[in-house]
């Protein structure tokens, strides 16, 4: 199978469905003329025009506003935030418009919108350009929230929220647009709300998504070497509505689990993970769940703090070792 970057991953995706589609468009700041921040969208002017990939002014408000009202008049928008952190300036928008209209109005209209937030920490981009903010839209309700590992996913789940005639938050890690892997030619989707098993173990589940999965498979590797611990590797891929089902399934084989991530621990998704186990899934645990994710601090400049703030392999080894 051929080999090609997360970044061109998500170029097939978009230019398949625009050409598929004429209702699909993709706009936001240095679309166009610079291809995207990180390379994402080159290309697509010269085949689909300016008029289908669109500069806009520095304004998320009006971009993310832009986008919901193209959604509502039958278009399929595909909308850029350069940075997951600058989605604060329009919350109003995402939490109280877009998450909201299709119930307010009784099912009436869909709202056929995909958000994409490129995130996660990267090369000392400091405390307003490395977040990991996914938690904040696992609590709204109306939203789907996906967050792909690897290339193949990343193609696989693009197109699924593209054609989803619900809005959906499509988080990207930063650190992941230059990794290469295999991803099909042929036309596939990745299911939103499916996890994948990247690795099978008897011992302890480790619950991941993202950039974090690397660091992950790491540890599990190191353990299955150095220890002998065989751990399962869950890529969630999707945070809302998370695969409760596959979830299940994984606990009920090894009895332990862990969840994994970059974001902040207090009130993440791991938060949420752990409180459906144990409401749910209990008789099937011999020890406590597990949750590593970022200190609670503001993300630092410094690149030994940078490290030293988010769970690295040594971390997972370490605390997959206290639970036997």
């Amino acid at each position: 199978m051929r080999k090609i970057t997360f970044s061109e991953a998500t170029l097939e995706a978009m230019a398949e469905e625009m050409r598929r589609d004429s209702t699909v468009f993709v706009m936001g700041e240095d679309i166009a003329r610079q291809g995207g921040i990180f390379g994402q969208f080159k290309g697509l002017p010269q085949e689909f025009g300016l008029e289908r990939v669109r500069d806009t002014p520095i304004s998320e408000t009006a971009i993310v506003g832009a986008g919901l009202g193209s959604a509502l008049n039958g278009c399929r928008p595909v909308i850029d935030m350069h940075f997951a952190d600058f989605l604060g300036v329009a919350m109003d928008e995402v939490f109280n418009q877009i998450a909201k209209i299709r119930y307010m109005f009784g099912g009436q209209t869909a709202v056929p919108l995909v958000v994409r937030a490129p995130d996660g920490i990267i090369r000392s981009a400091a405390a307003q350009h490395s977040q990991s903010v996914e938690a904040w839209f696992l609590h709204v309700p109306g939203l789907k929230v996906v967050i792909p590992s690897n290339p193949a996913d990343a193609k696989g789940l693009l197109k699924s929220a593209i054609r989803s005639d619900d809005p959906v938050m499509y988080f990207e890690h930063k650190r992941l647009f230059g990794q290469m892997g295999e991803v099909p030619e042929e036309e596939y989707f990745t299911p939103i709300g499916k996890a994948n098993i990247l690795r099978s173990g008897k011992d302890v589940t480790i619950i991941s998504y993202s950039a974090m999965i690397q660091k992950v498979l790491k540890a599990a590797e190191q353990l299955e070497k150095e220890d002998h611990i065989s751990v399962e590797v869950l890529d969630l891929r999707t945070i809302f509505p998370y695969d409760r089902e596959g979830i299940a399934e994984s606990v009920a084989r090894t009895h332990r689990v862990m969840v994994v991530h970059e974001s902040p621990k207090i009130g993440g998704v791991g938060a949420e993970i752990t409180a459906y186990i144990c409401e749910t899934l209990l008789d099937e645990l011999d020890a406590p769940p597990v949750r590593l994710g970022l200190r609670h601090v503001p993300i630092p400049f410094s690149p030994p703090l940078e490290q030293f703030v988010a769970p690295q392999v040594e971390d997972i080894v370490a605390a997959v070792k206290k639970m036997k």
